[in-house]
């Protein structure tokens, strides 16, 4: 616990984590967390209170180090080594969606135990934690009359963390199963429950009811609070106004984008009524934000410690711009072997399962004009791009987050068996990266860089001394948030939430424009329709928030899941046309020949897989729990 965030009561709650007998967390009518501990004394004042609530942040899924090779992008995004079967990115890719409860390397849906039990893998289990975490909350909610120790502040702080975590763990279920039966009561264990399954937008409703309350009791900044002084400057990742406030807007968002839309009321449109209540809300969170300074874009200087930090004592990622983040459980150590390895060919790295990012999705990241490419194997006079030099003049955020041919990979050729050629980047075709160990080899033409040191495999501290830590949510997310809800509202760029200054167009053209960045802001032929501007504002999250862990959620909620050519993962193919001392000093400038692409893999989905499936024994409780369309 003490590994995501510094507690009020730290005596207190390191005493309950040992108290409290935990059942299994694989159905939400598991065994009480209040068994073995005294009600009365358990809520009576503050500090024990808050000490009950801790458990509620140890339930937080964490994504990223669930196994020893975790993957978390089911999207366009990656493509791991095709014959590698024990991945939950291989379910998906073949429509195998029962995966989410047997993979054996990925699944954080439903992998561990009981949230107390600090092993990583115990925490990759939303499914089960989350049910977990919301019957905690209703426990706690049903004895708020309890806590009579305490100043009107430390009781709204109880309350709005309470309501925040009940109507959050729901959100995180819905995006992949639906709508759900909304448990906002104590739930008997002995009896079998009765509660119908919503529509997506009817449990969305409650969601918000949740947070919106949240969002009334809760402060800006824990530290400014009586309450949160005593741990002034480790409060960073509690529960705040603003917080509710970006979750409330994105609920209502998700609510009205097309795919739960379709499945509340059998249209594909986006709900104008639900976005124009989420860009209402987001605008209050970003309001709050620009006018107290709790959070901040990020100088693309330190772009980097937005994801991880290197050999600064475990430091977590995120700087003033992470607004939530992942379950912080050996932080310091998720990234150290394994997850490393899978990000490099056998050449520097000789172990791992490896993964690579897609061509087609690496096409995403633009021209440093901001415009987009349209075609990645003809000349554009217009944005500049041109195939014979594919990687010159690129959005900034493509040279960090994407190692493309002729990059420097190793500083030390000892690391590689004294072979100076190895130390730079063969990514061209029948390049050494391209054919040493085929099935591992680099097959899509290009690597990631947005989690690992381009300089990955030298031991002697890029592999170690890594701290990764996913946001779950961050600043720049927020205002694309708004973007999307604000401009799909109003049905224009120009659209606006009224008491806000930022149009739609003017917060994507914000975040391309974080200090340092300077990304071009989008052209004048998006702005002419809804549609065109569409286009880029989803353009712009890819890039953005590029394998962050969004991008699947985000083609389901557009319904392009099943769509051409979003069931597409490609590689690059290319000749050098430079001699490679020149392509070494200045990769960005390289000139190619015969540059193209081809296809590497097509999923073959259907309406099916827009939704996750529940497990038999889960539909089977009862006749109004329904299994999903297809399943």
């Amino acid at each position: 616990m003490r590994k995501y965030i510094q507690s009020i009561v730290i005596p207190f709650a390191m005493a309950l984590g040992l108290t409290l007998v935990l059942g299994s967390c694989n159905k939400y009518l598991d065994k009480s967390p209040l068994t073995d501990i005294n009600e009365t004394e358990s809520f009576k004042n503050f500090r024990n209170f808050q000490g009950f609530t801790e458990e509620l942040y140890s339930s937080l899924p964490l994504l990223t180090a669930v196994g020893s090779h975790n993957n978390w992008n089911f999207g366009d995004d990656e493509m791991w080594e095709p014959t590698e079967t024990r991945l939950m990115a291989y379910n998906i890719d073949l429509g195998d969606y029962w995966g989410w409860n047997s993979a054996i390397f990925g699944s954080w849906f439903k992998n561990g135990g009981s949230p107390s039990n600090q092993n990583n893998a115990n925490k990759g289990n939303l499914w089960g934690l989350s049910w977990y975490a919301i019957r905690k909350a209703n426990i706690g909610i049903a004895n708020l009359d309890l806590l009579t120790e305490a100043t009107e502040e430390e009781k709204n702080l109880i309350a709005g963390q309470l309501y925040f975590f009940r109507g959050w763990y729901h959100f995180m279920l819905m995006q992949y199963w639906g709508g759900l039966p909304y448990i906002d009561t104590v739930l008997p264990t002995d009896q079998t429950p009765k509660l119908p399954r919503l529509n997506y937008q009817a449990t969305a409703d409650k969601v918000s009811a949740d947070l919106q309350k949240a969002a009334d009791l809760l402060p800006v900044n824990w530290d400014e609070t009586t309450a949160g002084a005593q741990t002034r400057g480790n409060n960073n990742f509690r529960i705040n106004k603003i917080m509710a406030l970006a979750y409330l807007g994105k609920n209502l968002l998700f609510a009205g984008s097309p795919l739960m839309n379709r499945e509340s009321t059998g249209s594909s449109a986006y709900q104008a009524d639900y976005c124009k209540k989420a860009a209402d809300v987001l605008a209050q969170g970003l309001q709050l934000t620009e006018a107290t300074g709790r959070y901040k874009l990020a100088d693309f200087s330190q772009y980097t410690q937005l994801f991880y930090t290197w050999n600064q004592n475990g430091k977590i990622p995120g700087l003033e711009e992470a607004i939530f983040v992942e379950n912080l459980a050996g932080a310091t150590g998720r990234f150290r072997w394994n997850q490393i390895n899978d990000y490099r060919p056998m050449t520097i790295n000789g172990s791992g399962i490896k993964v690579y990012p897609t061509a087609n999705y690496v096409d995403y990241y633009g021209m440093a004009n901001g415009l987009p490419i349209t075609d990645p194997e003809k000349a554009d006079p217009v944005s500049g791009y041109d195939p014979q030099y594919p990687w010159k003049n690129r959005d900034p955020r493509f040279y960090h987050d994407i190692m493309f041919d002729g990059e420097k990979a190793v500083n030390d050729a000892s690391r590689v068996g004294n072979n100076p050629l190895r130390q730079y980047a063969s990514l061209f075709t029948g390049g050494l990266y391209r054919t040493d160990n085929p099935t591992k080899a680099v097959f899509t033409g290009y690597m990631m860089s947005k989690f690992a040191s381009k300089l990955v495999n030298d031991w002697d501290g890029y592999r170690d001394n890594n701290t990764v830590v996913l946001s779950l949510m961050r600043l720049s997310d927020v205002y694309l948030l708004y973007a999307e809800a604000a401009s799909e509202g109003y049905n224009a760029p120009t659209g606006k939430a009224p008491a806000y200054g930022k149009t739609a167009v003017e917060a994507v053209n914000f975040v391309r424009n974080r200090p340092g960045l300077g990304v071009g802001p989008v052209a004048d032929r998006f702005l002419a329709s809804q549609e065109a501007f569409r286009n880029e504002y989803r353009r712009e999250r890819a890039v953005e928030l590029a394998f962050e862990g969004h991008r699947f959620v985000d083609l389901r909620r557009w319904l392009l899941l099943t769509e051409r050519p979003y069931t597409l993962k490609k590689a690059i193919e290319f000749d050098r046309d430079s001699p490679n001392n020149d392509i070494y000093a200045n990769p960005r400038n390289a000139r190619v020949k015969n540059f193209r692409e081809r296809v590497l893999f097509e999923r073959q989905l259907g309406q099916r897989h827009y939704w996750f499936p529940f497990l038999a024994s889960d539909v089977n409780m009862y006749l109004d729990f329904k299994q999903n369309p297809g399943w």
